[in-house]
């Protein structure tokens, strides 16, 4: 089986390859990555000299190329991580992420038309649903709740599943669309919550918390998330939504305190800092279908996967410390620097 992984430079795309190629060596992985921001070559290192492993520097809106992709490798499944996927800049300059997340996936998915697949996933968010009140821990999301959007971002992802099985419905591709809350782990992008805590708290820096910090997320680690798409391109049914959720729901200011106590830095560090425009409260999601069909359950605890992930961080600061440089410190000033 050939699988093209676009986005795959990226965190949750390149742990997905790492599992892929660690658990099918018989597989062929193609990873297509524009290498923006949050694109990272370097994280790629370990899989780079596999001969089942190519990558492909790529923009998925690149119809041209995109389709060139497709004459060279012909591949079986496509499994599409690549977007914009930054609240914060999608508040700053919603058009790229129009073009990316939703164009983009149209690119892809006329050259799945054009040349055939058997599968195409889309990675998608429970952000589409907006978000749940505090008061309520009984009310979770599930594959019926309506599309709530409410930043750029999350428009723009939602719009793209709408597409996605517009396709499924008016071509017949067979599609599959997951929606996953928030993950943590190995190779997340230093501008997310808990990799930006680990690097400031480390380097003495203010550690700047949204509001009062009481937003509520529901946590997932990287590789049970890869696990359970793993699953879904081989047996899930085309034509469905499938929640993945960590079970996991954390405040954000407890999240941040818990990374204080095991770096050993004080909680004087946190700087309370003007609110998201239009912040969601909360997200919780609920993965009983996912389970019932296909028998998945998150696996890592968030107690030990907070653990592993600031392990992790510790064990590898040239990874991180390269990338808080350059352009991604001009723009954590603009966003941070005056509030």
């Amino acid at each position: 089986m050939t699988i093209l992984v676009t986005g795959g430079a990226g965190f949750i795309g390149s742990n997905f390859i790492f599992h892929m190629l660690g658990k099918y060596p018989e597989y062929r992985v193609i990873c297509l990555d524009k290498l923006t921001y949050a694109g990272n070559l370097s994280t790629l290192a370990p899989v780079m000299e596999n001969p089942n492993f190519r990558f492909v520097k790529l923009d998925i809106c690149d119809r041209e190329g995109v389709y060139q992709l497709f004459e060279e490798e012909h591949p079986d499944v496509v499994v599409n991580f690549a977007a914009e996927s930054h609240v914060d800049r999608s508040i700053e300059n919603p058009e790229v992420f129009l073009q990316t997340n939703i164009l983009g996936t149209q690119v892809l998915m006329d050259a799945c038309r054009k040349y055939g697949i058997t599968r195409y996933h889309q990675v998608s968010t429970d952000e589409v649903y907006g978000d749940l009140p505090l008061d309520r821990p009984d009310l979770l999301f599930t594959e019926e709740t309506p599309i709530h959007t409410s930043s750029p971002y999350s428009a723009s992802k939602a719009a793209a599943d709408l597409l996605v099985m517009a396709y499924h419905r008016t071509y017949g591709l067979p599609v599959t669309i997951s929606r996953c809350s928030n993950n943590y782990g190995p190779y997340h992008f230093p501008e997310k919550l808990i990799p930006l805590m680990i690097a400031n708290a480390l380097a003495d820096k203010p550690l700047p918390v949204y509001g009062e910090g009481l937003n509520v997320r529901d946590w997932l680690y990287v590789e049970d998330h890869c696990k359970a798409i793993d699953l879904i391109i081989h047996k899930g049914r085309a034509g469905e939504v499938y929640n993945i959720g960590g079970h996991n729901e954390m405040r954000n200011i407890d999240i941040v305190k818990l990374i204080c106590k095991a770096l050993g830095k004080p909680e004087s560090l946190i700087t309370y800092v003007t609110d998201r425009k239009g912040h969601d409260m909360r997200y919780a999601i609920d993965p009983t279908k996912i389970h019932t069909e296909l028998g998945w359950l998150p696996e890592t605890m968030f107690a030990d996967g907070i653990q592993k992930t600031i392990q992790w961080y510790l064990d590898n600061k040239t990874w991180w410390q390269t990338i808080i440089s350059g352009e991604y410190q001009d723009y954590y000033e603009k966003m941070y620097a005056n509030r």
